[in-house]
């Protein structure tokens, strides 16, 4: 019987199967729930999967009945009723999925002042009559001057619903203004008006509704990036969207389809409509930001990776296709270059790293651990900046049985005597193993010398087995303590792969070390931001030579900054003016192109 792999997306966990099992068994026997309220006969619809490559059976009577055009054009078909017939890729939207991915919405947040783009005045206007024949527009602006706002504009989107909207509210409106100079919704006097800040991750986003009259968080959401399918990082985004004549603008769809799917279910949690939210922040790195505006990404795909726009973007969010208030804007702040982008900024600033390091006098080193991870070094007066290419491990990508951090998910290990303990998410049973998981079974390996200082796994050392000559296994989780029914293990390639990606961290933090001309025992503090950087065990990223030796309570674990630096750009205009400055004169480094990079980056590969 022939077998195939799977590679099932947003979980990024590869499976096992045969040319009998339909697409549904073989993703519940490997524990990744897929929704199927019929028991797999087909007329529920639930269990919908979408081909991304490879090929699959026949679409059965059943499918040709259920699904429509636009599912089959898109490559939609059911699990139940769909085998595969070659190794394939599959994409399972979010509402296919019973159990959802952890995604990091939580971050430390800092205090300031309260003073947003956006603020609303009631007015009770007079009906026309006819010895008062002003039009609607200019009644709105007199309203206005008595609270000092004096020769407001009205934005065209609203000018179109102006008139219809004040006789509706019988002439008593909230009257939104931007920036005290435009009149951006006309709504019900006592409706609270939101503001919406995203951080769009490479394979995670956060969401949050802010209250822009209190600056509370009234809902916030994770959701996974629905470019993930077209490509892990953003490298193969990019190649995805010079390669397809419409690629970039079908990766732009996704993400726009994905963010009001989002901003419904915000305002679901808060009892609101879209047309409330009239203000809206978007982080995300250079390739994202540039993909998210419709911006051309070919130029970041080749050398020497140059951004096409560096400075802060303000547009309608209508004009993307945003379901917010028509007239309402989007903003995103500058980026420093190809591969350090507007999200690296927004931490930068949700940390205070630069504004801290030259009041203070400290040194400071902030990262953001992801698919890129971004360094940032600010001593003495400078601020240095450089990213690396750590790769999709801390996803769970490219391990043997990595998955991303869903339940069932080995995140927690320790190694004694050769037995491995481990701890997964919900205490579910395992099915693989994702990011912070796999950094803890190398980093015990090494710690027991089960591996070798280049990453073999030692032939005699308990609980490793060799498959053929060569190739060696540690066995992590035996089959039948497994919740797939096949081993759960570490393989010399997943030890490389997490090599690689601290070797890559690591040399980037040396490199601008070199550059400032300070070692790394003068660093004061050393921010660790994003979800993986929230999870994972510093002892252990500091013991297999990812962050240099430091008293532990120099390091700090801040959760998602990017998204909480985004909440901070919607609710001061004073840090939206300040942002360009704080980024001022930064000494980007580009780490191919630097003479000590090899060296430094090898060294870091040992153990």
């Amino acid at each position: 019987m022939k077998e195939y792999t799977i590679d099932l997306e947003p979980v990024g966990l590869r499976i096992i199967t045969n040319e009998e099992m339909t697409i549904l068994d073989a993703a519940q026997r490997a524990g990744v729930e897929i929704a199927a309220l019929c028991g797999g006969d087909g007329w529920c619809g639930k269990c919908r999967v979408q081909l991304m490559q490879g090929n699959l059976s026949p679409m059965s009577e059943v499918e040709q009945d259920i699904l429509s055009e636009a599912d089959k054009s898109s490559g939609i078909r059911l699990a139940c009723q769909t085998r595969a017939t070659s190794n394939v890729k599959l994409n399972i939207p979010p509402e296919a999925l019973t159990t959802a991915q952890r995604l990091q919405t939580e971050g430390t947040e800092e205090p300031f002042d309260l003073d947003p783009m956006i603020h609303s005045f009631k007015i009770n206007l007079q009906p026309p009559t006819v010895h008062d024949l002003r039009s609607d527009m200019l009644r709105v602006q007199d309203a206005l001057e008595v609270h000092g706002i004096r020769h407001a504009t009205i934005s065209f989107p609203l000018l179109q619903t102006l008139s219809n909207t004040l006789r509706a509210l019988h002439w008593q409106a909230q009257v939104v203004v931007r920036n005290c100079t435009e009149v951006i919704a006309v709504l019900p006097q006592d409706l609270p008006i939101f503001g919406l800040a995203v951080d769009i991750g490479t394979t995670k986003m956060a969401g949050y509704l802010v209250d822009l009259k209190n600056g509370l968080t009234v809902s916030k959401a994770g959701f996974g990036n629905p470019q993930v399918p077209y490509g892990e990082d953003v490298v193969s985004r990019i190649a995805y969207a010079n390669q397809h004549p419409d690629g970039a603008k079908l990766l732009q769809q996704r993400l726009v389809d994905r963010l009001n799917e989002m901003i419904h279910e915000l305002c679901r949690y808060a009892n609101a409509q879209p047309e409330q939210i009239v203000d809206s922040v978007f982080v995300g790195n250079t390739a994202i930001h540039h993909l998210f505006l419709g911006i051309p990404v070919s130029q970041l795909g080749t050398a020497p990776y140059i951004a096409s726009v560096s400075d802060a973007v303000e547009r309608r969010a209508v004009e993307i296709g945003l379901a917010i208030s028509p007239a309402a804007y989007l903003y995103m702040p500058p980026n420093i270059a190809g591969f350090v982008g507007a999200d690296h900024v927004s931490m930068l600033l949700a940390t205070n790293t630069v504004i801290k390091s030259r009041m203070r006098g400290e040194t400071i080193v902030s990262l953001d651990i992801g698919t890129n991870t971004e360094i940032s070094l600010a001593h003495d007066g400078r601020l240095l900046s450089c990213s690396c290419a750590s790769g999709p491990a801390f996803e769970g990508a490219h391990i043997t049985n990595g998955m991303r951090a869903m339940p069932g998910a080995i995140e927690k290990v320790r190694i004694d005597e050769g037995t491995a303990f481990y701890q997964t998410i919900e205490k579910a049973a395992p099915i693989g193993i994702c990011g912070s998981g796999i950094l803890d079974a190398v980093a015990e390996l090494n710690k027991h010398h089960m591996i070798d200082p280049n990453g073999q796994l030692r032939p005699d050392a308990p609980g490793v087995e060799s498959e053929g000559r060569r190739s060696r296994k540690y066995i992590l989780v035996p089959a039948e303590k497994s919740g797939t029914g096949g081993e759960i293990v570490v393989s010399r390639k997943d030890i490389n792969e997490i090599q690689l990606a601290k070797g890559a961290i690591r040399a980037g933090v040396e490199v601008l070390l070199l550059e400032a001309g300070i070692s790394s025992d003068e660093i004061d503090q050393f921010i660790i931001a994003g979800a993986f950087g929230t999870y994972l065990d510093l002892e252990n990223a500091v013991s297999i030579g990812m962050f240099p030796v430091l008293p532990k309570d120099r390091y700090q674990q801040v959760g998602n900054a990017a998204g909480i630096g985004a909440k901070h750009l919607l609710l001061s205009r004073e840090k939206r003016a300040h942002v360009d400055e704080l980024i001022r004169g930064d000494e980007y480094i580009e780490l191919t192109a630097h003479p000590e990079f090899t060296r430094i980056y090898v060294d870091a590969l040992q153990f």
